[in-house]
């Protein structure tokens, strides 16, 4: 039984260096890329300035979303404040000292426009002003008024409109209405009426629907970019979505967790501070690599010739932190969300492993050959 203990230990021992547990490749499997189908680029302070000579990806645009038609028109639910002036005194009309008849007018009650589009007026009947500014109502009227009320003049005001206003949903401290200002609000003002974003806007995605359509883009951009933050038409809902940017770090470092990048941008050198630094004893300073599906622009600049997956071209970044200039290359390169953060482990923390591993196996092939001598085998 010894014997064969100890061949099956062999054999065993023979394979340990395939057969070990391992968290991730190692850093000699990254550096032959071409049977991989990735790209494998060099971290270096020339990478990161052109990464920053490029333009900055567009994911979605409000730009069509621009609305630059009048908002002051009349609609269904909105309330008026209708005011009759009547030069002749015949109804509104109060007697003065010398008996005679002057002029006089009347602020109505306040005149909700029903579903036809029409509101009541005395001697008048239904007018319909749906669709008019204030001034064409008040002409409406009083065309409606001429030949039952000598030279009627009337003005009209829109009290309150139900009409010219939006709907703001979702990431905003107080969802709801928020009415439209003459001069045409925009997105932000929308939402800040609303009480404003309630996560950061990096992480936030507008959509704006309008009749059947639907506008995106982040709020990053709305917020940065004079042109995003478009003028908004009545009816529209304006709903701010939650799509965290996240980024996973695995292997030898402190913590292997899928973290959100948070407000503003991340650095490598943050998104590995966060992770808790590289495991001194097992990680290899010199290959931190990051996997990340890159945009086809980005790697053409870079000289990538990989072609693309549907998602983009896979390309690994390799940093040596074991080199001084690699701290500050980590310090100044962006993470995107989705990277994958991973620190290999170092050859002599491989080595450790495969020298535990043969002695852990020998522990278990001596105490079996002592039981064995025990036992009289």
């Amino acid at each position: 039984m010894t014997r064969a203990l100890t061949a099956l230990a062999l054999t065993l021992l023979l394979g340990a260096c395939a057969s070990l547990p391992a968290d991730g490749p190692s850093s000699r499997a990254v550096s032959d890329p071409a049977a991989s189908g990735y790209a494998l680029i060099d971290l270096d302070a020339g990478v990161v300035e052109r990464f920053r000579s490029l333009p900055v990806a567009a994911s979605g645009s409000l730009a069509a979303a621009d609305h630059d038609a009048p908002i002051d028109v009349i609609g269904v639910g909105d309330t008026l404040s209708i005011a009759i002036y009547e030069p002749s005194g015949a109804l509104f009309g109060t007697r003065g000292t010398d008996g005679r008849v002057q002029g006089g007018g009347q602020t109505l009650p306040a005149a909700v426009v029903d579903r036809s589009g029409a509101v009541g007026v005395p001697f008048a009947g239904a007018v319909r002003v749906s669709g008019m500014t204030a001034p064409q109502a008040a002409e409406a009227i009083r065309r409606a008024l001429t030949g039952r009320v000598g030279s009627p003049q009337v003005t009209v005001a829109i009290a309150a409109s139900a009409s010219n206003s939006v709907v703001v949903l979702g990431e905003v401290r107080n969802p709801g209405r928020a009415a439209l200002a003459l001069n045409g609000d925009r997105v932000l003002d929308a939402i800040a009426s609303a009480g404003g974003a309630a996560r950061p806007v990096e992480d936030i995605e507008v959509a704006i629907q309008r009749q059947g359509r639907t506008f995106t883009a982040p709020l990053s951009r709305v917020t940065t970019v004079f042109g995003e933050n478009v003028r908004l038409a009545p009816g529209d809902q304006v709903n701010l979505v939650y799509r965290p940017r996240r980024y996973s770090t695995f292997g030898a470092v402190g913590a292997a967790a899928q973290t959100d990048i948070g407000a503003g941008p991340l650095t490598l050198a943050g998104a590995l501070g966060r992770a808790g630094g590289l495991d001194d004893q097992l990680a290899d300073a010199r290959s931190v690599l990051v996997f990340r599906l890159e945009r086809p622009e980005v790697a053409a600049a870079l000289g990538i010739t990989q072609p693309p997956s549907p998602r983009g071209v896979p390309v690994i970044y390799r940093l040596n932190l074991a080199d001084p200039a690699g701290m500050f290359t980590a310090g100044q390169f962006l993470i995107q969300p989705e990277d994958v953060i991973y620190a290999p482990r170092s050859g002599s923390a491989e080595l450790r492993s495969f020298f535990e591993f043969v002695q852990s196996i020998s522990r278990v092939v001596y105490d079996v050959s002592v039981t064995s001598t025990l036992a009289g085998d």
